[in-house]
């Protein structure tokens, strides 16, 4: 099934999903467009992560439709979404560590296979021009960085896949202010020159306000609020997350 949103990427419509019999979601709808920024937020067991995996794919839609560019997606597997575009930075980073951080990068190319395209299949100098310090490790396995470190990694290996759509789950968890700072820089210039749309799961308030034009606030697997932290103050949304 296709349906007409003209411009959007993601568009999802009623999706549920669960864990075996426990379901987890319930009615989730919201659309995202080429460059767009949001962030859901929540309190820990709200779902918020189990949302991230359901637009990826690894795990099922119990009710409800996925929609990119239109196409219904709702039956396609992770590895079928990363090549159609969407990339994910999972919580925790779930790097190789017994790969060298160029080996990493290169298994981000796997989503490179996707149909129509056409371009060199190696990893994009833009990956390194946005996180300087993985030229000087290339050639480091990845179990011995630090946190800091995996986690500019794990970016700069979804964006080898050069999707359309980024999906991180805790981007800032354990990592140092200075760190942050850069990853923020980074992801903004993904957004601004190649137009990547970024949906983040975070608990750092001050970094999703900084960082994102749209908010969706989770309660017991529902969205219960959503707006532009522009005209939001940060410390009423704060309130809900509490509840």
């Amino acid at each position: 099934m296709t349906i007409e949103y003209p411009g959007q990427l993601l568009n999802l419509r009623a999706v549920g999903s669960a864990y075996g019999k426990s379901q987890v979601l319930w009615d989730i709808a919201f659309d995202l467009n080429r460059g767009d920024s949001a962030t859901i937020l929540g309190r820990n067991g709200v779902g918020k992560t189990t949302l991230l995996k359901t637009i990826m794919g690894q795990l099922p839609c119990l009710s409800g439709h996925v929609y990119w560019h239109g196409d219904d997606v709702t039956g396609m597997k992770a590895h079928q979404r990363s090549r159609a575009g969407i990339g994910f930075v999972p919580q925790g980073r779930h790097v190789f560590p017994h790969l060298t951080v160029r080996e990493n990068l290169e298994v981000g190319l796997a989503a490179l296979a996707r149909k129509g395209f056409s371009g060199a299949k190696k990893v994009p100098e833009m990956v390194f021009d946005l996180f300087p310090k993985l030229t000087q490790i290339a050639d480091r396995k990845a179990g011995v960085l630090s946190g800091g470190e995996q986690q500019q990694l794990a970016i700069g290996r979804a964006l080898a896949g050069q999707p359309q759509l980024l999906l991180l789950d805790e981007p800032t968890e354990g990592i140092q202010p200075n760190i942050v700072q850069q990853i923020e820089d980074a992801l903004r210039r993904v957004r601004q020159e190649l137009g990547v749309a970024i949906l983040i799961v975070e608990q750092n308030l001050d970094f999703a306000w900084s960082f994102a034009d749209r908010y969706f606030v989770m309660q017991r697997g529902r969205i219960v609020k959503e707006g532009d932290t522009g005209n939001s103050p940060a410390d009423a949304v704060a309130a809900l997350i509490h509840v």
